[in-house]
């Protein structure tokens, strides 16, 4: 029977090679329970399992607890599906409120060839992980390269007046349409959650000139609002007060006609029943007339002892108010 040699220190120990092959079989029952437990693995809530049978995407395991071949036959990958990933173009964030500028970045050049500094934040997330584990390398460089690009192209296309004033808005939903549109075409797997512009300003040498510029243009806007007020303001009134006198004038006009038709009315009836009695008509008419030109003077009416004609006899020597001396 051969055995093997085995020294220990200065001692030299003689084992059997049936007494080996025996004591190896717990051993490798050991090894391999131990290899099949290593396929043991658990999901986080916020990841998705990606398994991968010799190299190639075999199926996506949800959260909880799971179960694969162990290494080589099957890898397994846990990408965060839910977390929202940031990424800074134009400057770093050094922590406690600060940052540092990266000029070769912010720089940038307008529609109308002006410089201005923008610093832009981009937040993705996964919404493909397989494409986003598989289709491309080092996400975070081309994320970061695409929105910067992306950043870059949209302010090429805009004055520099409206990407330092009211066109910051539009500036940040073209930036994330078209940055993601960059990314679907790389099949990246990664959804834009939003584009959001931190700062964008003049050059820093030029900063205090910008500044003057856009003082005097909203200098001219403020002149212009109060000059439309006043426009406003007066105009309105003026067409009131034309109206008021249009419609005053036309009531006038309204008020003389009917007053005029009424002269008429009463002169033809007058004249209808002078041709009646001619004679009564003129006494009435001569009586009411002295009657509005004298309407204060005290008046005696004596009958004429020949014919019984009415006549106007002046109190000369009276001294009442309103009287004639």
């Amino acid at each position: 029977m051969t055995a093997k040699r085995i020294i220990i220190g200065d001692q030299e120990i003689r084992i059997s090679d049936k007494l080996i092959k025996l004591g190896a079989l717990p051993v490798v029952g050991t090894i391999l329970v131990l290899w099949l437990l290593t396929g043991v693995y658990s999901v986080g809530p916020d990841e998705v399992g990606v398994i991968r049978t010799f190299g190639k995407v075999s199926r996506v395991a949800q959260p909880g607890l799971s179960y694969h071949l162990p290494y080589p036959i099957e890898v397994r990958n846990t990408p965060k599906v839910t977390e929202v990933k940031r990424i800074e173009i134009g400057f770093r964030s050094l922590g406690n409120g600060q940052f540092r500028t990266i000029e070769k970045e912010s720089n940038m050049l307008t529609g109308d060839e002006n410089i201005v500094d923008a610093e832009l934040i981009v937040q993705y997330k996964i919404k493909d992980p397989e494409a986003f584990l598989f289709n491309f390398v080092r996400p975070q460089l081309t994320v970061k390269e695409a929105a910067e690009a992306s950043l870059r192209t949209v302010v090429g296309r805009h004055g520099i007046d409206v990407v330092l004033t009211a066109g910051k808005f539009v500036i940040q939903e073209e930036t994330k349409a078209l940055l993601q549109s960059i990314l679907d075409k790389y099949d990246t797997g990664i959804l834009v959650v939003a584009a959001q512009l931190q700062d964008v300003s003049p050059p820093k040498p030029v900063i205090a000139a910008f500044k003057d510029v856009a003082s005097a243009k909203e200098d001219k806007n403020r002149m212009i609002n109060q000059a439309e007020g006043y426009r406003n303001d007066v105009i309105p009134k003026a067409r009131g007060e034309a109206q008021a006198m249009i419609r005053e004038a036309e009531g006038f006009m309204e008020a003389r006609v009917k007053r005029a038709e009424g002269d008429v009315a009463k002169f033809r009836a007058v004249l209808k029943e002078y041709r009646k009695s001619k004679a009564v008509t003129r006494t009435r008419l001569y009586l009411e007339a002295m009657e509005n030109i004298l309407p204060n003077v005290q008046k005696y009416i004596i009958p004429d002892g020949k014919d019984g004609n009415l006549l106007n006899l002046l109190n000369l020597g009276s001294t009442e108010k309103g009287s004639i001396k």
